[in-house]
């Protein structure tokens, strides 16, 4: 299973890098959200997924830590999720700025030549 998330987390990662290379503004800011997933992913998992163990102590006392699970990793996911949204409406309000200052979405905003 671990072989599994490694191989996606590596495609989404590459496909990332990959997109970010492209001349299109819409196609970067598709990477770096390809990207952004493959890194949350990458931290969600290595906070490891337990099942039917509790996020928090809910007894009093000192609790075994065999129990609970790491609610670190969730919360550092959740938030990257919600900053990672609001960048991503940046970009595109940018985008759509540029594309009526220039007509084109081109990175360099200028079309190349055929």
């Amino acid at each position: 299973m671990e072989a599994v998330i490694a191989i996606a987390i590596g495609v989404l990662f590459g496909s990332g890098v990959w997109l970010i290379l492209r001349p299109r503004t819409f196609q970067i800011i598709t990477g770096l959200m390809l990207m952004s997933y493959a890194v949350n992913l990458f931290i969600f998992m290595m906070g490891r997924v337990w099942i039917d163990k509790a996020p928090l102590t809910l007894k009093p006392g000192i609790p075994s830590l065999g129990e609970y699970a790491d609610p670190l990793s969730q919360a550092l996911v959740l938030t990257a999720i919600v900053i990672g949204f609001a960048t991503t409406a940046l970009y595109l309000v940018i985008m759509i700025g540029a594309r009526g200052l220039t007509g084109t979405d081109h990175v360099d905003g200028k079309e190349p030549e055929a």
